[in-house]
């Protein structure tokens, strides 16, 4: 972007929110510029993408793919990421505005830099990266660049435009482009085109290696120099360069450099475990010596490439940088780790053109003999055969590109004859789809476009068609052993309700919805009714009701009615319940009940007593439990014979009726 068309857009604003105050900085991708963001009244750096570039769905993808990594970080040491979108084909993002300068300021103004002074600045380095390898990403540009040394004295990590989630083998090669900056690839990165969370490391090595030296650990007059240096070179001990350096940075430069990723520190974490122990064992005159560099540099003659300096190579052909801006910063003063003069401000430096993306000659990890022996017989047939073989090698030949070709929405026999005939290696891997047949590819990773090297390997997502799963029956099993036939296939219990069931045992499904068999999608809720068992029934109190009213109350309660046999009853009307057995508590439905019925007072014939003298009469009725009540019509002057009796001999009453006798 020019500076008539960075200046233009000063006074714009952005997506009606961030208003342009100044340009900032340019960069092979971007320019940074201070904005005012309207919304929240604060300052921050707004990234915009070059016009050329912002019709490259590549790099517009690749853009917005830093927006998602740094957004997923969030460390007082790592450059926040606050917005990010597009408005009128300008690709923006908004970040954090840093106050301060960039390390490559601080090593031009002040290195050599005291021990305590780099590794003050180290350490927070350190723990931005260490809290990327925690989120599982590796930032693979770590560079002076990329830090920034706020006026504060904090220090922030910044672009992380080139992270990528950590595998095995995160490739490092896009777009044709070995990624990330030649003086700090690890060995790894040149090599095989592969980081990992040590490939971080050695960067941060070679940082601190340039602080305590004021030089880089790993130059060379071209790209392929310096590559090859970094897989065949030895990288000095600061303390050849700068007399004085503590032997224990020495090491900790040794430890996080070396040429094999397993003989570093494996982690960032690791790394600045080791910073602080060393930190501790030196002395405060160690800590704050400052020498100075020698005349000579060691580390410029310490490694020397099978490549004459004269050798006429083939110049690579530059390739577009996917490089960022190095920094969002501003208003460059001196940090307060820096004990020394003011930082004076300094525009930002750009590096170096990027190598040449090598990362597709074959190499067989199986022979690291062989592994370390191709690099000299490609430096002797580029010697030999000169621009030619080198245009070859980089074009048609292994070294060359290709484009991964559209392939989604094909079947995926026929997208795997597409991608390797575009000499692309394809690796298929399957996932459900909802929306798409089973065999059709549903993305292509990297998408289609991508420039990479030829043999790399190409991800086909294909659809195994819709995800779905037949509900197993649940009916009968009990409820603590639901959870373990649903959990593998990828359902879950839902609703449970509890019902009585006479035939159906406590803890037990009683029914489920949806149905055994049915076919469901992923995590769909299998709801189930569970068994309380039988259900109890108070049974009711009938005593002294009727027995009609009696047998009709408990079989409205789900009991069942049994007579007993009846019995006389002098307190109990005749057909009256007696007594009830049970006749309290509970029972279950369908329990019985026994009911007495009472068939009232005994009854007895009233005995003949006509004729009888009144007293005999009286005595005979009471013996039966009888009253009498004695009536003399006449008065008592006769001889009191019995001459009439009510009711009458021979007809059955009750005891203790009374029995009305007419004596004269």
């Amino acid at each position: 972007m020019t500076s008539s068309v960075a200046d233009a857009l000063v006074g714009r604003v952005i997506d009606g929110r961030y208003r342009i105050l100044s340009h900032l900085a340019d960069g092979g991708m971007a320019s940074v510029y201070v904005a005012l963001d309207g919304r929240l009244d604060r300052e921050v750096a707004l990234k915009i993408m070059r016009p050329g570039l912002a019709t490259d769905d590549v790099f517009v993808e690749r853009f917005r793919a830093e927006a998602r990594s740094a957004a997923r970080l969030s460390h007082p040491n790592v450059v926040a990421v606050f917005d990010q979108g597009e408005d009128d084909g300008e690709v923006f993002l908004a970040m954090e505005l840093v106050e301060g300068k960039t390390l490559r300021d601080v090593i031009h103004e002040e290195a050599p830099l005291t021990a305590r002074e780099a590794l003050a600045i180290l350490e927070p380095i350190l723990l931005a990266l260490r809290a990327a390898h925690v989120a599982g990403m590796i930032h693979r540009d770590v560079k002076p660049e990329n830090v920034i040394v706020r006026r504060d004295g904090e220090v922030k990590v910044a672009d992380f435009g080139l992270a990528r989630a950590i595998t095995n083998q995160a490739a490092t090669s896009q777009t044709g482009v070995l990624l990330g900056t030649v003086s700090y690839l690890s060995p790894e990165q040149v090599e095989r085109g592969v980081a990992d969370t040590r490939s971080d490391v050695y960067a941060a090595g070679l940082l601190l290696f340039e602080m305590l030296t004021g030089r880089k650990a790993v130059t060379g007059g071209t790209p392929i120099q310096i590559a090859y240096n970094h897989v065949h070179g030895s990288i000095v001990t600061p303390s050849s360069v700068v007399p004085g350096v503590p032997s224990a940075l020495d090491e900790l430069v040794a430890h996080a450099t070396a040429v094999e990723p397993e003989d570093r520190f494996e982690s960032a974490a690791a790394f600045v475990a080791a910073l602080r122990a060393v930190r501790r064992g030196l002395s405060s005159d160690e800590l704050d010596r400052r020498g100075s560099a020698l005349a000579t540099d060691p580390a410029a003659t310490s490694v020397l490439s099978p490549v004459s300096s004269t050798t006429q190579l083939p110049a690579p052909a530059r390739p577009q940088r996917a490089d960022l801006p190095s920094s969002p910063e501003r208003h460059r003063t001196r940090p307060n780790e820096v004990g020394r003069a003011a930082l004076a401000g300094m525009p930002v430096h750009d590096e170096g053109p990027a190598l040449e993306h090598t990362a597709a000659m074959p190499i067989d990890r199986r022979d690291r003999r062989r592994r370390r022996r191709w690099p000299l017989w490609l430096a002797a047939l580029l010697v030999v055969g000169g621009v030619g073989f080198g245009g070859w090698w980089f074009t048609a030949g292994p070294g060359g590109s290709t484009v991964v070709p559209a392939v989604v929405g094909e079947p995926v026999a026929q997208a795997e004859g597409a991608i390797e005939r575009a000499a692309l290696t394809v690796e298929t891997v399957e996932e459900f789809s909802e929306g798409k047949a089973r065999g059709v590819v549903l993305r292509v990773e990297p998408g289609a476009g991508s420039e990479l090297g030829k043999e790399s390997t190409v991800r086909l997502v294909v659809s195994k068609g819709k995800e779905r799963y037949a509900v197993p029956k649940l009916v009968g099993a009990r409820l603590g052993d639901v959870g373990a036939t649903l959990s593998p296939l990828t359902l879950r219990l839902g609703e449970r309700s509890d019902e009585w069931s006479e035939t159906v045992a406590k803890g037990v499904v009683i029914s489920q919805d949806p149905a055994p068999g049915e076919s469901v999608k992923r995590s769909t809720p299998v709801s189930v009714v569970v068994s309380k068992g039988r259900e109890p029934i108070e049974v009711p109190t009938v005593t002294g009701a009727p027995f009609d009213a009696a047998s009709a109350a408990i079989t409205k309660a789900g009991l069942t009615v049994q007579r007993g046999e009846d019995v006389n009853s002098d307190a109990v009307p005749a057909g009256q319940v007696v007594s009830q057995s049970p006749d309290k508590g509970t029972l279950h439905r369908g329990d019985a009940v026994t009911l007495v019925v009472s068939k009232g007072p005994v009854l007895v014939p009233v005995p003949n007593v006509v004729d009888q003298q009144d007293t005999a009469a009286e005595k005979t009725l009471t013996d039966l439990g009888f009253k009498v009540d004695r009536q003399y019509p006449f008065g008592e002057l006769f001889e009191k014979k019995v001459r009439a009796q009510d009711p009458a001999a021979g007809t059955p009453v009750p005891k203790g009726t009374t029995i009305h006798l007419t004596i004269v």
